[in-house]
C-alpha cells in the first residue's frame, strides 16, 4: 500500500496582499497527478488545509474540486484532519456526505474517539492499515482549567492530556486487530508542534497554545505507532534520530522566509509492519525571492532579476543607513514593466528606534500582536515580574481568542 502524506495546504492565503489562489490551484493539479502515476492508494493531509477559519469561495472551490477529482486517480480513500487555522465546524459540516466518497475527515477532537479511528483497505478490499486520526487538540479538548494554576501547571496538564489522548486512541485502534494483536501499520496524525522541531524566521507559523506551551514531547506519541505524519511546521524535516515521527511541511512557500527551501510530500509504502519513506519534490509554481544588503548590491541584483525576464515576487531588505531617500520609489522604478513584483520594502537601519518607522514601510504583515503590546509595555517602562506576567496574561487571552471557531452555531 502506497501513501502520500502531506499538510499545511494554507488555501486562501495571502502574501503581502497578492492572492495565492493560482498557486495552490497548480499544486492540486500536480498533487492529482502524481497520485496517479506512484499509484497511490491513500492520501492524508494533517491539518490547515485552509489558511482561514472562513475561506472565501474559491478556496472552497479549489478544495471541492480536489476532492471530486481524486477518486478518478485510483487513491480509494483519504484522511483529512483539521489544523489550528481551520475551523472544526466547517470542516466537519459535510463530513457525512464526503464519507461516500471514502474521504474521512476529523475536524476536531471527538467526545467517541473510535471514530477517530480509521482502516484504510488495500485494492484488494482487504484491511491495510490504520491511522488514528488525531486533529488539532484545543487546550479545552484536552484540560479543565484550575484555579490557582501557574504557569508549570498548565503546561503539566496540556502535555499530559494530549499523551492521554493519543495512547486512549491507539488503544482503540489496537482492539480493532484481530485477535488483538497488531497484524498492519498503525500510523497517526497531528497538528501540532513536536519538540524538537525546527522553525524558520518568516515562515508565518502561529503558536498554537500560550507562548511556548505545548511543545510536545516524542514519548507522547505510544511506541506502538509505526508512523506520525505531523502538520503544523512548515519546514519538511523528521522530528527524533528515525523517520518515524515527520512534518511534510508546506506544498507551497507561504512566505519569503521559506523561499529557497525545496518542497515536498511524504510518499509511505507500506510491507506489512515495514513502512518505507520517500519523498517526491514540489515544483515552484511561483517565484519568491529576497533581495538585501547594501543599497548597490540590490540594485544589482534586482536588474539581474528583470534581465532573466521571469515572473518573481521579491522583498527588498534595505540594510544599514546608505540608500536613497525615496527608497520605494527608486525600487519600483528599477522593475517597472517586468515580471519583478516587489510586495514588500524594509529598511534595517543601525541602532534604530523600534517605534521610528519611515513612512511607506509600515505593513500590519510584519507586526504581531505580541510585538504592539511588547513595545507597549517598553512605552511605559513596565519591566520584572510585572512585564512576565502582563505578558503571560495577554498571550492567554490570545490563544483564547484563537481557539474560537467563527463557523460554529450555538
Amino acid at each position: 500500500m502506497k501513501i502520500i502524506h502531506t499538510a499545511d495546504w494554507h488555501i486562501g492565503r495571502l502574501l503581502y496582499g497578492r492572492k495565492r489562489h493560482a498557486e495552490h490551484g497548480a499544486f492540486l493539479e500536480w498533487l492529482l497527478k502524481t497520485i496517479r502515476e506512484q499509484q497511490i492508494d491513500a492520501l492524508i493531509v494533517a491539518g490547515d488545509v485552509f489558511d482561514t477559519p472562513s475561506p472565501g469561495n474559491r478556496s472552497q472551490e479549489l478544495y471541492y474540486q480536489f476532492l471530486s477529482a481524486l477518486g478518478d486517480t485510483g487513491c480509494r480513500e483519504l484522511v483529512i484532519v483539521g489544523g489550528n487555522h481551520d475551523s472544526p465546524s466547517f470542516l466537519d459540516a459535510p463530513a457525512s456526505v464526503l464519507r461516500f466518497l471514502n474521504v474521512h475527515v476529523i475536524g476536531q477532537a471527538r467526545k467517541n474517539l473510535e471514530d477517530e479511528v480509521i482502516v484504510l483497505h488495500a485494492r484488494s478490499g482487504e484491511p491495510a492499515a490504520i491511522v488514528c486520526a488525531v486533529p488539532f487538540l484545543r487546550d479545552r479538548d484536552v484540560r479543565e482549567s484550575e484555579a490557582g494554576e501557574d504557569w508549570d501547571d498548565k503546561e503539566s496538564a496540556l502535555l499530559r492530556g494530549i499523551a492521554a489522548h493519543y495512547q486512549e486512541v491507539v488503544s482503540m485502534a489496537m482492539r480493532q486487530c484481530p485477535g488483538g494483536a497488531q497484524p498492519l501499520p498503525l500510523l497517526a496524525t497531528g497538528h501540532l508542534y513536536a519538540a524538537g522541531g525546527s522553525l524558520k524566521e518568516g515562515d508565518g507559523v502561529r503558536d498554537l497554545y500560550i507562548g511556548s506551551l505545548g511543545r510536545v514531547p516524542l514519548d507522547c506519541f505510544p511506541p506502538e505507532l509505526d508512523y506520525v505524519a505531523l502538520g503544523h511546521l512548515h519546514v519538511a524535516q523528521r522530528v527524533g534520530p528515525t523517520d518515524r515521527v515527520r512534518y511534510s511541511g508546506s506544498p507551497i512557500p507561504l512566505g519569503f522566509g521559506e523561499a529557497g527551501q525545496q518542497k515536498s510530500v511524504c510518499v509511505l509504502e507500506l510491507q506489512g509492519k515495514s513502512v518505507e519513506l520517500s519523498r517526491i519534490n514540489v515544483p515552484v509554481f511561483q517565484k519568491l525571492r529576497t533581495v538585501g544588503g547594501s543599497w548597490d548590491s540590490i540594485r544589482g541584483e534586482l536588474l539581474a532579476l528583470v534581465r532573466e525576464g521571469e515572473s518573481v515576487w521579491a522583498e527588498v531588505v534595505l540594510e544599514g543607513d546608505d540608500g536613497p531617500p525615496d527608497l520605494a520609489k527608486c525600487v519600483h522604478e528599477l522593475v517597472a514593466d517586468s515580471g519583478v513584483e516587489v510586495l514588500r520594502i524594509k529598511h534595517e537601519r543601525q541602532n534604530a528606534d523600534p517605534w521610528d518607522i519611515p513612512d511607506g514601510f509600515v505593513n500590519l504583515d510584519d507586526i504581531r500582536p505580541e510585538d504592539v503590546f511588547s513595545r507597549f509595555l517598553d512605552a511605559n517602562n513596565c519591566e520584572g515580574e510585572r512585564r512576565e506576567r502582563l505578558t503571560r496574561t495577554f498571550l492567554e487571552m490570545l490563544s483564547s481568542m484563537a481557539g474560537q471557531d467563527p463557523e460554529a452555531t450555538t
